[in-house]
């Protein structure tokens, strides 16, 4: 069994937990989202300095809920990219601080595999091969997975990514910061069929569209277009309808791309990760549509969806488990496909492997 405390401050959560292997003994989030609500987003600035002052009482909380001591932990683990780089650089330099003075070693681990294994968390006996929907503010991917460290992007956003267009809207609609829930509560009182919307199909240069990529800007635009119809014509908006078809639109093209891709790519499981993951239409047109072909759909508990430093410390124990360690000299990146994930890490020498057996 593997025990890791990990660290997650790639953006506005100041997150520490503390696994062993694919059970979370303990797990701390310290939101900054009444910080960042005035500003209708999140301030790069003001989430690093955030962090700062938050790290420590986390760590020292996530370790004293695990009621584990610094003996029984195997390494430390943090976010290292993608990211804020000035709230990824809080986190790292925590976790070098920490692998340093307790001699242990240290795991870097991309954020988009983190949310990969949020799954893993709650389904302990998850194994790949299968494919990931991974959907949030800052990322909207079809991925397989293949193996831990293995993973080849299937379809992508080719400009806002689903939370992103979920937050505009929300500010277009005059409702709170974030926008992914706010929309998601009025949605449950509205009419989803009410407007039509536009799914974003992206042109192929020899004609036909783009079976698994996504575009959410012109959706955003066919909202604002309307919403300013709508303003002219009477000065009470029917936001409760607007929502529920804009979110609606949003679940059913990422359900049609995904259920297409898994059938194309012959997997018979389904994984959704990331912010968007929480959402509940999306949870009922995928489960439903997935239901239809015999695919098993798996979403993590809504905790997991957010971002946590969990799912970040059971993708670590994995890659722990497997020999795979960074350097302290590790740097923070702002960007890092997660097809190269395998950059963070040192691998076992050949030699070393043999006098293991």
């Amino acid at each position: 069994m593997v025990t890791v405390l990990a660290i997650e401050t790639s953006c506005d959560e100041t997150a520490v937990a503390v696994v062993q292997d694919r059970q979370v003994c303990s797990s701390i989030v310290a939101s900054q989202v009444d910080v960042h609500q005035e500003y209708g987003g999140v301030v790069p600035e003001v989430a690093s300095r955030q962090h700062v002052a938050t790290i420590n009482q986390a760590i020292a909380q996530a370790l004293e809920v695990s009621g584990l001591d610094w003996s029984a932990i195997d390494g430390i683990a943090t976010t290292c990219a993608p990211g804020l780089i000035g709230a990824l650089l809080v986190g790292l330099t925590a976790a070098k601080t920490l692998a340093l003075a307790h001699q242990k070693p240290l795991v870097g681990v991309h954020h988009l595999e983190g949310h990969i294994y949020a799954s893993y968390l709650a389904e302990p006996n998850l194994e790949p091969p299968f494919l990931c929907l991974l959907v949030s503010g800052g990322h909207t991917s079809l991925i397989a997975v293949r193996d831990c460290g293995n993973y080849e992007i299937l379809g992508q956003t080719r400009d806002d990514a689903a939370g992103e267009a979920f937050d505009k809207v929300a500010r277009l609609l005059n409702l709170s910061y974030p926008g992914g829930p706010a929309i998601d509560r009025l949605a449950a009182q509205g009419n989803a069929q009410a407007f039509s919307l536009p799914e974003g199909n992206i042109s192929l240069p020899g004609g036909g569209s783009h079976p698994y990529d996504s575009s959410f800007s012109g959706l955003k635009t066919a909202m604002l277009r309307l919403v300013q119809k709508l303003q002219q014509d009477s000065s009470v908006l029917p936001v409760a309808d607007l929502a529920a078809s804009f979110q609606g639109t949003v679940a059913r093209s990422l359900t049609r791309r995904t259920i297409a891709c898994a059938l194309d790519y012959g997997f018979s499981t389904i994984v959704v990760g990331g912010g968007v993951a929480a959402n509940r239409a999306l949870r009922d047109q995928l489960k439903l549509a997935a239901a239809k072909q015999n695919i098993q759909v798996l979403f993590p508990p809504l905790a997991l969806c957010t971002d946590n430093a969990a799912m970040i410390g059971c993708a670590a124990a994995e890659h722990l488990s497997r020999g795979h360690t960074s350097a302290l000299t590790l740097g923070a990146r702002s960007r890092l496909g997660i097809e190269d994930v395998m950059q963070l890490y040192t691998t076992p020498k050949e030699s070393d492997k043999l006098k293991q057996l």
